[in-house]
């Protein structure tokens, strides 16, 4: 997991990479607890295997910050939840080409584990999708993050989630209308949380809903730019859907661990790349 953290960090994902990376630097594999160097199918193989494991830091830690983070006087303890999908490397593959199991001989370095999807503002996106849940108030910092095949419905997600007791119940919840369903919305309801998307919104005239459900605008469409800022990672930065899952969690786990120390120490919330870039740089604080 470490070793992920340092890939994340230094934009070295590869397993020859990080394995010359442990080999040159003493102080890092000393850190790191590395009693030998592992070969790099080995670096490979566990990093693949690291997706689940990223998701339950995040979530664990995402119980700490609801519980330890008062919440607003206004609306209670209140996140967000939203998704955005992130294209795969390599060369497209059209979906007639794919249900008919037909990979062209000319494309080289596909992504075959990638899947096409559609959304109002980005068209047909083929890669994967981060689904992510956020604190609203006082600050957004992620509380739950699951990686998962583009072709899934948000809703379903989410759902998923919820059931499992990974998603956290909040008093309130905004998501936009790919998380409006009447059985996640149901579901949730059931558990103690108000799930508020457009679909609650008034036609006509705007009332204390639309300002609540415009705090979302505010907070976790940010947090996805922010995220990607801080670790310049707008796309996939491998292939595979348990590689790229263990590197993009863990990027939401690392901005997570820091936003929260940055506001138990009174810093502002937002000044992650600083700290990223020292230790990108390894100079000493």
């Amino acid at each position: 997991m470490l070793l992920s953290v340092v890939a994340v960090t230094l934009r070295t994902f590869k397993g020859l990479e990080l394995q010359r990376l442990l080999e040159k630097d003493s102080i890092l594999r000393n850190n790191l607890e590395f009693e030998k160097i592992p070969h790099r199918k080995t670096i490979e193989t566990r990093i693949s295997s690291l997706q689940s494991e990223a998701e339950a830091q995040v979530a664990l830690l995402g119980q700490q910050i609801v519980k330890q983070i008062e919440p607003s006087s206004d609306i209670g303890k209140s996140s967000a939840i939203d998704g955005r999908m992130y294209a795969a490397r390599g060369p497209l593959w059209h979906q007639k080409q794919r249900k008919k199991g037909v990979l062209p001989h000319f494309l080289r370095n596909v992504d075959v584990e990638s899947k096409w999807s559609k959304s109002g503002y980005r068209s047909w996106v083929q890669g994967y999708q981060l689904v992510l849940q956020t604190l609203l108030l006082p600050v957004p910092i992620p509380l739950y993050a699951t990686w998962q095949p583009n072709d899934l419905y948000e809703e379903h997600i989410a759902l998923a989630a919820l059931e499992k007791e990974e998603l956290l119940v909040t008093d309130l919840l905004p998501g936009d209308t790919n998380f409006g369903s009447p059985l996640f919305e149901s579901a949730y309801a059931t558990r103690g949380g108000w799930l508020l998307t457009p679909k609650q919104l008034p036609h006509k005239y705007k009332n204390w809903k639309n300002y609540l459900y415009a705090l979302r605008k505010e907070t976790i469409e940010l947090l996805f730019q922010r995220i990607m800022q801080v670790f310049d990672m707008k796309r996939c930065p491998t292939k595979g859907l348990k590689r790229n899952g263990a590197f993009v969690i863990t990027a939401v786990w690392i901005y997570q661990i820091i936003a929260f120390d940055n506001y138990k120490s009174g810093r502002p919330i937002a000044e992650i790349k600083e700290t990223i870039d020292l230790a990108r740089w390894r100079i000493a604080t």
